[in-house]
């Protein structure tokens, strides 16, 4: 199973509206996300060049390569919905699922495996730091030093740093390891294969950016309805939500079936002071 945390506002988009919103991974909790990738590929190239005895101006065009591709980190930003292999879990509730008041749903994973493909990706998240090994280096070193002039392998690395930005969502720092996460991620700058176009929330303090899917269309396209992708609905363990008013709910919403999934949280997780 994957398990999804999340408060009742989200709850109600997923189960009701069938929409998943795929959120910014730059702006999620890791501070470092994708770029503890980009930068490690950069870093280990760089070394693998000056090993090789590379020239000075050799190194300075390298290290302008990056660093111009790196600013450009906005275009290549990916986004995602997060999962976590943990069913029940404290530092899920916590962070995730509105300090335990919230709701966690649990999908199967072969069916969101399969509704998947094109700029859309089920991955499961690495935590390292060290990326001195990722054939990645070994692709870039090499077009680096196929010829003098950069100019003639311009393409092929800017191919690669394509194909580093998006392998680069499935990387966090190893300080998140115990989440256990996986991430059904999409690329959007892969515009050819991606049609879904972008909505934005509007709160008091900001203005985000999402991509949403749309659960339905998803699972039709399977011959599945959305009550078969969910599994198990679990009630926080600090939430004051009444059992039978999310049953109604859930009825209301046409998804009787998934009345009989409901569990209580059994997490002994202390309720927020307030």
């Amino acid at each position: 199973m994957l398990y999804h945390y999340t408060d009742f506002t989200a709850f109600d988009g997923i189960i009701r509206c069938a929409e998943l919103r795929l959120n910014n991974i730059l702006n999620m909790n890791d501070a470092s996300e994708m770029r503890l990738f980009m930068n490690g590929i950069c870093k280990a190239v760089i070394a693998r060049l000056k090993a090789n005895g590379e020239t000075p101006a050799k190194l300075r065009e390298a290290e302008a390569f990056f660093r111009a591709e790196m600013e450009k980190e906005f275009y290549y930003s990916a986004y995602a919905a997060c999962f976590s292999k943990f069913r029940d879990d404290a530092s899920q509730w916590e962070r995730y699922g509105h300090y335990g008041q919230g709701v966690c749903i649990a999908f199967h994973e072969d069916m969101m495996e399969k509704m998947t493909g094109g700029a859309v990706s089920l991955q499961e998240v690495y935590y390292q730091e060290d990326m001195d090994e990722h054939r990645l280096v070994e692709d870039f070193f090499r077009t680096f030093t196929a010829s003098e002039e950069l100019s003639e392998n311009l393409p092929k690395l800017q191919n690669l740093m394509i194909e580093a930005w998006i392998q680069s969502a499935a990387f966090k720092h190893p300080s998140f390891a115990s989440e256990k996460e996986s991430r059904l991620v999409v690329s959007p700058f892969i515009s050819n294969e991606f049609a879904v176009e972008p909505k934005y929330h509007v709160s008091d303090g900001r203005i985000k950016k999402y991509y949403p899917l749309n659960l339905n269309r998803m699972c039709s396209r399977l011959n599945l309805h959305l009550s078969d992708l969910v599994a198990e609905i679990i009630i926080g363990p600090t939430s004051s939500q009444s059992l039978p008013i999310l049953q109604d709910y859930l009825s209301d919403c046409g998804l009787n079936v998934l009345k009989e999934k409901i569990h209580m949280s059994n997490c002994p997780l202390r309720k927020p002071t307030s």
